[in-house]
């Protein structure tokens, strides 16, 4: 059964492994979860279930969000989340998903919304270079450059490197491996960093690479 949750950073810390080395894991506050919602292969073309996680009011959420939990009969959710799956045989709707899904040894892809760090200039952004400092360089040392020729192609391609808005996007980093889990406490210790800050939302999922 391919396996999938909805957690919480909680942050970083080290753990010593059988052999005494230190091994820096992430450790995330998985679930509880549950399945809101069974996509099959029949009625939407595709083999998919849709988890909830953190309990929340029903004020707080739009009536068909609303609508839609009250028609799964498993409570108020305030994070939704499909996963799609390859196989027929998925979990009902209602079905409870803790932190004991997984265990020590899997391998799995964590997805997270990285750190913003507001508006950077190309250098931190792309890893650019600076111009020259000597023999009149004017105050454009950090500056972009040129963007091509007016006449052709008279406009930049796509792609060009440029300043703008840096970090707050998604990011998944593959194929880590699960150092150690707690169920009575629903944690789960992942081997290294994790995107986002402490307190910041992530998916787990079976990795897809196959080793």
């Amino acid at each position: 059964m391919e396996k999938a949750i909805i957690g919480k950073k909680a942050g970083m810390t080290q753990i010593f492994g059988d052999n005494g080395k230190v091994i820096p894991v992430t450790v995330i506050e998985a679930g509880p979860c549950v399945v809101v919602q069974k996509k099959t292969p029949e009625n939407d073309g595709y083999a998919a279930v849709q988890l909830g996680f953190e309990d929340v009011k029903e004020r707080k959420l739009t009536k068909p969000e609303a609508g839609h939990l009250k028609k799964a009969g498993a409570g108020l959710k305030r994070h939704l989340k499909e996963f799609r799956f390859t196989e027929a045989e998925l979990p009902e709707v209602g079905t409870r998903i803790t932190a004991d899904i997984f265990s020590e040894g899997d391998r799995v892809d964590v997805t997270g919304v990285s750190k913003g760090k507001g508006y950077a200039g190309v250098i931190k952004r792309h890893g650019a270079r600076r111009t020259p400092t000597s023999h009149g360089g004017g105050p454009v040392h950090r500056h972009a450059g040129s963007m091509g020729s007016g006449t052709d192609p008279s406009r930049i391609f796509k792609g060009k490197i440029g300043a703008g808005h840096m970090g707050a996007s998604q990011v998944t980093v593959q194929n880590l491996d699960v150092v150690k889990v707690d169920a009575e406490l629903g944690y789960i210790a992942v081997r290294g960093a994790l995107p986002g800050p402490r307190g910041g939302l992530v998916y787990v999922k079976d990795t897809v690479k196959n080793i």
